[in-house]
């Protein structure tokens, strides 16, 4: 693996009540965070495609580790995402090089597919900072129910020289969907949209 990885968390998200009410079947998530050093922190580089590369690697890699927590195949998840928080001395970009070029088929491919584009997001911060990972149903888009995200920290990460990298999957939507649209057992899968 060509990034130099100084940790990974792994967290799990298990929602058992919602609103006073017992959820029927659990909504859990899993969340797969990296901590690696940045190779272009504080200089400006046009060729990226050495983060692009390392994207790639840690797609299988981080997909893998949250299936394994949620305990489930990965064609058994539902939804997923995928985020990265700069340190100081990074860019955007550098972020952006991780998550879209190359990452996503590793995701896919532990997950047995995933028709639906993979939310993300990213930004820039210091240590702590919050990552929120934006949640989408892998094989439909409208699926409403599985609009979602999850909330992370590594509390001694980003340094300045570091990016956070995370992928997140799910086993379901949120707990009792009533705001309509699509629902997961009428997807068809052929688009990424329906």
């Amino acid at each position: 693996m060509s990034a130099k990885i100084r940790k990974i968390l792994v967290v799990v998200e298990e929602t058992l009540t919602e609103m006073g009410r017992p959820v029927p079947q659990p909504a859990k998530r899993a969340a797969a965070v990296a901590v690696i050093e940045n190779p272009f922190a504080g200089r400006y580089e046009e060729d990226l495609s050495p983060l692009i590369a390392i994207g790639e690697e840690l797609g299988g890699l981080l997909a893998e580790k949250a299936v394994a927590a949620l305990g489930i195949s990965g064609p058994d998840a539902q939804s997923y995402g995928k985020a990265a928080l700069v340190g100081e001395n990074g860019e955007l970009e550098h972020a952006a090089a991780l998550l879209h070029p190359k990452m996503g088929t590793p995701v896919r491919q532990v997950l047995g597919k995933g028709a639906a584009l993979i939310p993300s997001s990213k930004r820039r911060g210091g240590l702590g900072a919050e990552l929120d990972i934006p949640l989408g149903h892998k094989d439909a888009a409208y699926v409403r129910s599985h609009f979602d995200g999850m909330q992370v920290t590594v509390p001694d990460a980003p340094r300045a020289n570091e990016i956070v990298v995370a992928v997140a999957v799910t086993t379901s939507g949120r707990p009792f969907p009533r705001i309509g649209g699509l629902k997961a057992e009428d997807i068809k899968g052929e688009d990424g949209l329906r």
